[in-house]
C-alpha cells in the first residue's frame, strides 16, 4: 500500500473571520488537494458564540479534518491529539480506499471480521508512526488573542516533542494572521523542528481584523509552492511513499 506524505493545515483561533473569503469555502479546496484542515478554537474565561463555534465546525468539517473548542490552559494537550487524530483519520480513509479495490464494493473497516480490523489497524498504527508529516500551523493574533500567544508558543513547542518521538519525518511551518503589512505573514519556513517560534512569539503584534480564509488561502499556496520548487529539484514524483502490505 502507498501513502503520500500527509499533509495538515492546523488553524488555530478565538473567533470569527471578518475579512476576505469564505473560510469554509477555502477549507473545502484545501480538501479537494488532498490537504486535511483542523480547527482548535481557544476559550479562556469567556465562551466562543454560536457564529464562531458553526465556523470551526463547518471549517474542519469541508476541510475533512478535526474540530475542538477549549481553554487555553488544556491547548498543549488539544494540539497533539487533533493532529494524531486527523493523522489516524486520513490514513484509515487510504486505507478503507485500498480495501475497496481488493475487496470489490464500498466495503470499510468497519466491515471486516474482529481480527482482521484489528489487524489493519495494526497497520493504520505503523503508518502514523512512520509516514512523512507536514504541518502548517495558521495561528490567530487578532487583537482578541494577545494574552494566549504564550499558551499557544507552548502548545506548538509540546506539538514538535511529541511528533518528533515518531520515526516518520516531520515538517512543520507557522504563519499567522493578520500579519504586520498584510492579512497572512510566514513566521517561520518549513522546519522538522519548533524551537525557534521562542524568540519570535514574543515579537508578535496583534490586530483587530480576522482574515482566516485568506490565509487558508495562502496556506495552500505554499504547500504548492513547496511542490513546485521539488518537482524542480528531481525528476522523480514530488512524494516520497511509505510502503506496507496489508
Amino acid at each position: 500500500m502507498k501513502t503520500g506524505t500527509l499533509k495538515q493545515i492546523l488553524l488555530i483561533t478565538d473567533g470569527c473571520s471578518n475579512q476576505g473569503e469564505d473560510p469554509i469555502a477555502m477549507a473545502a479546496l484545501a480538501k479537494e488537494q488532498e490537504i486535511t484542515v483542523n480547527v482548535i478554537g481557544v476559550m479562556e474565561h469567556d465562551v466562543i458564540d454560536e457564529q464562531g463555534m458553526n465556523e470551526i465546525e463547518g471549517i474542519a468539517l469541508s476541510g475533512g479534518g478535526v474540530s475542538q473548542v477549549v481553554y487555553a490552559q488544556a491547548l498543549s494537550q488539544t494540539v497533539q491529539m487533533v493532529t494524531r487524530k486527523a493523522m489516524t483519520q486520513t490514513l484509515q480513509g487510504v486505507v478503507n480506499k485500498e480495501l475497496q479495490q481488493i475487496l470489490g464494493g464500498s466495503k470499510t473497516m468497519e466491515d471486516l471480521p474482529p481480527e482482521q480490523r484489528g489487524e489493519v489497524m495494526e497497520v493504520v498504527d505503523e503508518l502514523g508512526e512512520t509516514v512523512e508529516l507536514e504541518v502548517l500551523v495558521l495561528v490567530d493574533t487578532s487583537a482578541s488573542m494577545k494574552h494566549k500567544l504564550p499558551t499557544v508558543k507552548e502548545a506548538l513547542l509540546d506539538l514538535s516533542l511529541s511528533l518528533n518521538a515518531r520515526s516518520g519525518d516531520n515538517r512543520f511551518s507557522v504563519f499567522v494572521f493578520p500579519g504586520k503589512k498584510k492579512d497572512v505573514e510566514k513566521l517561520l519556513d518549513w522546519t522538522p523542528k519548533l524551537e525557534s517560534l521562542t524568540s519570535i512569539f514574543s515579537k508578535l503584534t496583534t490586530g483587530g481584523i480576522t482574515p482566516t480564509g485568506p490565509a487558508i488561502r495562502e496556506a495552500l499556496t505554499y504547500f504548492k509552492k513547496k511542490r513546485s520548487l521539488r518537482s524542480l529539484l528531481s525528476r522523480d514524483d514530488d512524494e516520497s511513499f511509505f510502503e506496507e502490505s496489508v
